[in-house]
C-alpha cells in the first residue's frame, strides 16, 4: 500500500517568536517564504514543525518561544494525512502550562499527539548533527525513534525519570557521607530495563541505514567512504538488560564520587567516519553538510516506511553553504523519491533552486507574512 502524503491545509500562529498573528492557506505543492535574516522566515517553519514534536526544533524552552510582551503562544492547523485533522497547541507563560488538542479533544497524554503533522526540517544548522556534542545526535535519534518505534517514547520517558532520581540519590548520598548505596541501587532495575530497549532500538536503526547512508552520500557527490555507526558504553550483547544492570552496579563507586551516572544510553553517540576517520575532525564543510543532509533524508524515509505517512518537507535555506553541484544532486534525490508538499525559506528570490521555482511565494517582514507574490514567467 502506498504511503499517504502529509499536507498542511491551514496554519494560524499567534505570538510565536516574532510572529504576532499569521494565517496561511498553503497551496497543495507548498510555497516559498522570502525574507531577510531576522524577519521571521525560520520562525514560520519552526511553528509548523512544532506540531510534529510539540517543542522547538532549535531546542529552545517554550517560555522563550513566546513573543516579547505576550502572555503565551498558540499554533493551530488543519492537516491531512490519511484523513483530515484539526490540531492546536497553546502555551501560557504564567504557570508554564501547555495544552494540546486534536480534533477538539485533549489527549489523555500529550505524547499521544506527537507526530500529528509528519514533517522533516532541513537547515544549515543541521551541520551540528556532525560537529555538535553527542547530546545533539542523541536528540536526533530519540526524535526519529520516538515517532516511529513502538514503545520507544515510553521507555525514553521512564529512563529519563529513573536517571534523574538516581543522580539525585547519588548527590544526596555524597553530601550525607552515607556508606549504604541502597537509595542509588533501587533505581537501577528501571534504568537497565528501559535503557536496554533504547540501546537496542538505536543500534537496530543505525544498522538498518548504514548502506543507504553511504549510498546517499555517494549520490550527492562524496567519493570517499562514509560510514555511520553507534558507539555505546556497553558491548553489543544479547542480554542488554543484564549487561546494563551489571555495568551500573560496577560503576556505582565512581558515580558516587562524581554525582553522575556514567553508563547507559544517555552517554552513547552516533559516530560518522570518512575513510575510517572522524568526519568532525577530518571532513570538509561540504562533506559534513552532505552527511547531515543524508541523515535528514533517512529520517524522512524512516517515517514514511514505518508509519505509512510521507512527511511534509520544511527547507530552511539548506543549500546556502553547499556548492551548486551538490545542491542540485540533493534536490534531484528528493524529487526522485517524491518531495510532496514543500515549504522553502530563502533570503532572496534568486536563491530559489530551479527545481522549486514552480512554488508560489510569500514574503515575511518583521514577523508579518505578505500575500502571495506573482511568479516570474
Amino acid at each position: 500500500m502506498s504511503a499517504s502524503t502529509a499536507r498542511l491545509i491551514r496554519l494560524a500562529a499567534r505570538d510565536f517568536r516574532n510572529l504576532a498573528h499569521v494565517e496561511i492557506t498553503p497551496p497543495p505543492d507548498g510555497f516559498v517564504v522570502i525574507g531577510d535574516n531576522g524577519q521571521g522566515k525560520t520562525n514560520l517553519l519552526e511553528s509548523i514543525y512544532y506540531l510534529q514534536i510539540l517543542r522547538s526544533a532549535r531546542g529552545a524552552r517554550d517560555q522563550d518561544l513566546v513573543r516579547f510582551g505576550a502572555e503565551g503562544f498558540h499554533i493551530a492547523a488543519t492537516i491531512e494525512t490519511d484523513t483530515r485533522h484539526e490540531v492546536g497547541v497553546g502555551f501560557e507563560r504564567a504557570g508554564k502550562r501547555k495544552r494540546v488538542r486534536v480534533d477538539g479533544v485533549i489527549p489523555e497524554r500529550m505524547s499521544h499527539a506527537l507526530g500529528a503533522l509528519p514533517a522533516v526540517m532541513f537547515s544549515p544548522a543541521d551541520v551540528d548533527l556532525i560537529l555538535g556534542p553527542p547530546n545533539v545526535r542523541r536528540r536526533f535519534l530519540d526524535i526519529v525513534l520516538a515517532l516511529t518505534a513502538r514503545g520507544y517514547l515510553d521507555a525514553l520517558q521512564r529512563y529519563r525519570g529513573a536517571l534523574a532520581r538516581r543522580n539525585a540519590a547519588l548527590r544526596e548520598a555524597a553530601r550525607a557521607g552515607r556508606q549504604s548505596t541502597s537509595s542509588v541501587a533501587v533505581w537501577e532495575p528501571a534504568l537497565a530495563e528501559h535503557g536496554a530497549l533504547l540501546t537496542r532500538e538505536r543500534r537496530a536503526w543505525v544498522a538498518s541505514i548504514e548502506g543507504a547512508f553511504e549510498r546517499l552520500c555517494h549520490e550527492i557527490g562524496e567519493p570517499a567512504r562514509v560510514n555511520v555507526g553507534y558507539s555505546s558504553t556497553l558491548a553489543d550483547t544479547d542480554n542488554g538488560v543484564t549487561a546494563l544492570a551489571d555495568a551500573l552496579a560496577a560503576k556505582r563507586p565512581t558515580d558516587l564520587a562524581r554525582g553522575l551516572t556514567h553508563v547507559g544510553p544517555h552517554r552513547d553517540d552516533l559516530v560518522i567516519t570518512l575513510d575510517g576517520r572522524d568526519l568532525r575532525t577530518f571532513g570538509s564543510a561540504g562533506q559534513q553538510r552532505t552527511a547531515a543532509i543524508a541523515l535528514r533524508m533517512l529520517e524522512a524515509a524512516t517515517f514514511t516506511e514505518r508509519t505509512g505517512r510521507a512527511p511534509l518537507f520544511l527547507l530552511d535555506d539548506p543549500f546556502a553553504e553547499l556548492d551548486a553541484r551538490r545542491a542540485s544532486r540533493i534536490l534531484g534525490l528528493l524529487t526522485r523519491d517524491g518531495l510532496g508538499q514543500t515549504i522553502l525559506a530563502v533570503p532572496r528570490e534568486g536563491d530559489i533552486p530551479r527545481e522549486l521555482t514552480r512554488l508560489e511565494r510569500l514574503r515575511v517582514v518583521g514577523g508579518q507574512v505578505g500575500t502571495v507574490q506573482p511568479r516570474d514567467e
